[in-house]
């Protein structure tokens, strides 16, 4: 699924920059994935996407979800918190569990450059998306099973922040 976006992307088709272009096939691909394989209805995918946008404006407000600026810990790093996030409210997860899962998903890409292949960012956006995807399910599966994140999620959007900017003097004492 994560490939299919990105490949309607690069075809000049129309996708939703969930929660960008280049990161577009993270959420989808978590989200109808586990519809396919678990059945949920559409209601639950749409109070899983209303979960996501949370996460998605919290990163946005308090750091940045755009790779030109973030690389693609910011485009793809949000967009697997997101869904992380999503997925675990799917399952069940508490609040808690899910900032826990958003949290983990984030940490997991901290750093993560934008590094285009001979000009071209679909590259590694494809691959990039399907590892987000992957990411995500993992980290809530992780939360799920009572794995909390050693630092919560708006310390690691600030610490994403901090990476992002090279202004390290904000990054929390706990980090």
């Amino acid at each position: 699924y994560a490939m299919a976006v990105l490949e309607t992307n690069a075809s000049m088709g129309r996708i939703v920059a969930a929660p960008t272009a280049g990161s577009s096939g993270v959420l989808p691909a978590m989200l109808l994935a586990c519809q396919d394989v678990h059945e949920f209805s559409d209601e639950q995918i749409v109070d899983a996407l209303a979960n996501a946008a949370g996460i998605g404006y919290l990163i946005t407000r308090n750091a940045t979800v755009s790779g030109a600026e973030g690389g693609c810990q910011a485009e793809v790093g949000a967009a697997s918190a997101m869904a992380a996030s999503a997925a675990c409210e799917l399952f069940g997860g508490t609040p808690r569990q899910c900032f826990a899962a958003a949290s983990n998903a984030i940490a997991g890409l901290l750093g993560l450059v934008c590094d285009p292949v001979a000009g071209l960012v679909e590259v590694p956006c494809v691959n990039r998306n399907v590892m987000g995807a992957v990411n995500a399910l993992s980290c809530a599966e992780m939360a799920l099973s009572g794995v909390e994140s050693a630092i919560p999620c708006d310390e690691v959007i600030d610490a994403m922040r901090a990476v992002v900017t090279g202004i390290t003097d904000k990054i929390p004492i706990s980090l």
